[in-house]
């Protein structure tokens, strides 16, 4: 699933008159190029969200005839939903397989096959890609790569719901492994965010990080395109 429903607010004048997905970098829409990353890596059915612009959104995807895929939309036109709720509405279409989520700003060439494999190998729950890189919102991950904990450098929030003394700061890469387990655990479809709903399941089941390095960059920052 690819998440692909934001405002694009940080984005501005660049999103007035497009969705986020189809700005372009490098001379391919971000859309494209997430796209063509999960094709090289074997997914051939894919669900993509749509909130701002949806029919742009649609009509791009057809002028490319779908890239040879199987691609389906989640129209949140009537509410935007949030990462949570936006995936607790696509459950349906995922057909009980576990589902890769992956943000449409994000830029990386992490290795998605490894993902998919950690994810199965170790039966996860869920399997959060994470990186060491400065954020003001960490994830908090013991030894044993698991999820510990959150805090917000900012305002200073903290929530830990698996208290451990190795915890350490590691940042979200905007990429996870979901098994339909975790997303039948979600609250019903409404507007929520999934860092939360995570913490509330990682209190009572494992919940796994996947540790990764190479490129990644927020395409979701003007500064980002430079």
């Amino acid at each position: 699933m690819i998440l692909a429903a934001g405002l694009g607010t940080r984005l501005m004048p660049l999103t007035e008159s497009k969705p986020k997905a189809l700005v372009e970098y490098k001379g391919k829409t971000l859309l494209e190029i997430v796209l063509r990353r999960l094709i090289h890596h074997g997914f051939r059915d894919v669900v993509i969200n749509l909130h701002h612009h949806p029919d742009k959104i649609i009509s791009f995807i057809e002028s490319k005839k779908n890239f040879g895929i199987n691609i389906a939309f989640s129209n949140e036109s009537d509410q935007l939903l949030d990462t949570g709720g936006g995936i607790k509405k696509a459950f349906p279409l995922f057909e009980g397989e576990p589902v890769l989520i992956h943000n449409v700003d994000i830029y990386t060439d992490l290795n998605l096959d490894d993902l998919y494999n950690f994810h199965n190998d170790y039966e996860n729950l869920a399997s959060l890609a994470v990186k060491e890189r400065e954020t003001t919102r960490p994830f908090l991950m013991n030894e044993d790569g698991i999820l510990c904990g959150w805090e917000n450098l900012v305002t200073g929030e903290k929530r830990i719901v698996r208290p451990d003394n190795s915890m350490q700061p590691i940042a979200y890469s905007g990429i996870a492994m979901l098994s339909p387990e975790f997303i039948e655990k979600l609250p019903p479809v409404s507007c929520y965010s999934l860092t939360p709903e995570l913490l509330n399941i990682a209190g009572n089941h494992t919940v796994h990080l996947f540790p990764h390095s190479g490129a990644w960059r927020d395409m979701g920052r003007p500064e980002a395109f430079s």
